[in-house]
């Protein structure tokens, strides 16, 4: 593989507005009840003294990703040049072993029982452009690039790649950076 694709998501830095669900539904032409991309928000404390972490989640287009392994019609694949993770719903059977294994929830399941997922804005990528959530982020909490580039990309936050079996395509900042 040539590159690989990733993120930067900086918790720290996103507000919740969740712009980059709405670029990402109306940008893909997504139908009602699915999301390729969503926002985990966790509340902690109690009154006055409350707060809340937003992470925003989607494909993480993993290294070694479950999905890949489990699919035995072979409908999901990594691409060798740039290692997105994509789907041939032309030979997905919905059979949700992906979703089963996935550990982010990424598959999602449209009214014709075949599954879908993020892309990451593949024909934007190939021009050149970032993904939609990227773009549309206002807080700038998601950063797209190589992840040889990403810890550079991060300028003078320090960041560790997420863990995770699958070796997930994202890095988070290191607390206290």
């Amino acid at each position: 593989m040539s590159k690989q694709y990733g993120f930067i998501i900086d918790t720290e830095r996103c507000v919740d507005c969740r712009a980059c669900v709405t670029a990402c539904k109306s940008g893909n032409n997504i139908e009602l009840g699915i999301t390729w991309r969503r926002v985990d928000t966790s509340w902690k404390g109690n009154y006055p003294d409350v707060s809340f972490t937003s992470v925003p989640v989607a494909c993480h287009h993993c290294a070694k990703p479950a999905c890949v392994e489990v699919c035995p019609a072979s409908a999901i694949s990594k691409r060798a040049g740039d290692g997105i993770v994509v789907v041939d719903v032309t030979k997905c059977t919905g059979c949700r072993s992906c979703g089963t294994a996935c550990p982010y929830n990424a598959p999602q399941y449209g009214k014709n029982g075949l599954m879908q997922k993020c892309d990451l804005c593949l024909e934007r990528v190939r021009s050149g452009k970032k993904p939609l959530c990227v773009s549309t982020c206002p807080a700038g909490a998601l950063i797209f690039g190589t992840m040889d580039a990403l810890p550079k990309l991060a300028g003078k936050k320090k960041v560790r790649r997420m863990e995770g079996s699958t070796r997930p395509s994202v890095f988070v900042p290191i607390a206290g950076s």
